[in-house]
């Protein structure tokens, strides 16, 4: 029939009488003469700021809270930050919430929720809560890329690489990441039919990188499926209007179209084309075998070519010779000496001149 209800120096007792909410108790013992039971004290711990409890509405409607806590009554677009000692808590959501101020030193700082972006001095901190991960969308946009920010399905801005933070609620926030690297493309295995009609297989390299994030998020789902595609039918029409043999011949010409063609339809994609090359030409087994006989006979023919060109050089020389022999007698005698001297010199040739005349004997011998 008599409770004692003792409160310590950092406690406070909720009063309820018959179900209704009375007051608050201070420090100290107390007693009640409660033979129906409906006498109720509910004692917390003002040590933890926060007071929970399930009539917390019917407390701060009847005032007992006032200069000995603070009430927040946070509406949809409104988010609070909680420090407590100086030292961050937690984020809170919409609602009503009460946190003491006897005996923590309680500080909170209440958010307009309308402007999606989270740019607070002590983010770092936030972020790092449970509850932040749960009312807060937390953007990496690394480096060498950029975010493409669309706010309730509109395009607001192009972020740079670092951290952005953002309200899940109440506007839908998302935030496309582009590359903006160069960027490789391997437009392989292009089989295309020359205008001689020879069919070979082509593989190209499209160098490119993203100029404009916007336009490249928006103008298609996959900006590199897009360019991969734009580059096979433009490399099929530069080679179908060619013959193979002009094509081989000019492949850095083809290149240098290709390019071009790219370029402009990159540039409505948000793209640049940094650079295009033909990596390599597959001819067919048959059409392969027939060229190596072609580049055969042509090499044979040059050099058939170069040899009657010698040859006919040589003779042309001989000629020239003979003419100056023939006009020089003693340039001819000079010459049949070293002639003699080398075969004496070869065959030990020993000659012994007597009488006037023996010389031209055996120079006519020889």
């Amino acid at each position: 029939m008599i409770k004692r209800i003792k409160i310590r120096t950092h406690e406070v007792g909720l009063l309820f009488r018959d179900g209704e909410f009375r007051g608050l108790l201070g420090a100290g013992t107390r007693w009640f003469l409660d033979p129906l039971g409906k006498v109720r004290v509910n004692v917390v711990d003002q040590r933890d700021p926060w007071l929970l409890h399930d009539k917390l509405d019917v407390i701060v409607r009847s005032g007992a809270l006032e200069g000995r806590a603070i009430v927040l009554d946070l509406k949809d677009h409104e988010r609070a930050l909680v420090w407590v000692d100086e030292r961050f808590n937690q984020v809170v959501p919409p609602g009503l919430y009460a946190l003491w101020t006897g005996w923590r030193k309680v500080r909170v700082e209440v958010i307009d929720a309308r402007q999606p972006r989270f740019d607070h001095e002590q983010r770092k901190v936030v972020i790092r809560t449970a509850a932040a991960a749960r009312l807060l969308d937390v953007h990496n946009v690394a480096r060498d890329h950029v975010g493409v920010l669309y706010i309730d399905g509109q395009y607001t801005a192009t972020l740079p690489p670092g951290e952005h933070i953002y309200w899940k609620a109440p506007a839908d926030v998302r935030v496309v990441t582009v590359d903006a690297r160069e960027t490789m493309i391997d437009v392989g295995g292009q089989e295309i039919m020359t205008a001689d009609k020879v069919t070979l297989r082509v593989n190209a390299i499209v160098a490119y990188k993203v100029v404009d994030a916007r336009t490249a998020v928006q103008r298609t789902d996959d900006v590199r499926q897009a360019l991969y595609r734009d580059a096979q039918l433009v490399l099929r029409a530069v080679v179908g209007a060619r013959e193979l043999d002009a094509f081989l011949v000019e492949k850095d010409a083809v290149a240098g179209e290709l390019m071009e063609a790219l370029r402009r339809r990159a540039a409505e994609l948000g793209l640049e084309v940094v650079a295009v090359g033909i990596r390599d030409v597959i001819l067919p087994g048959d059409m392969k075998d027939l060229m190596n006989k072609v580049t055969e006979a042509r090499k044979a023919a040059e050099a058939n070519l170069i040899a009657r060109r010698e040859e006919t050089a040589a003779m042309r020389s001989q000629a020239n010779t003979a003419k100056l022999l023939a006009d020089n007698p003693v340039l001819m005698r000079l010459r049949e000496l070293e002639v003699l001297e080398k075969i004496a010199a070869a065959g030990k040739l020993n000659i012994v001149l007597g009488e006037q005349g023996l010389a031209d004997k055996v120079i006519k011998m020889l």
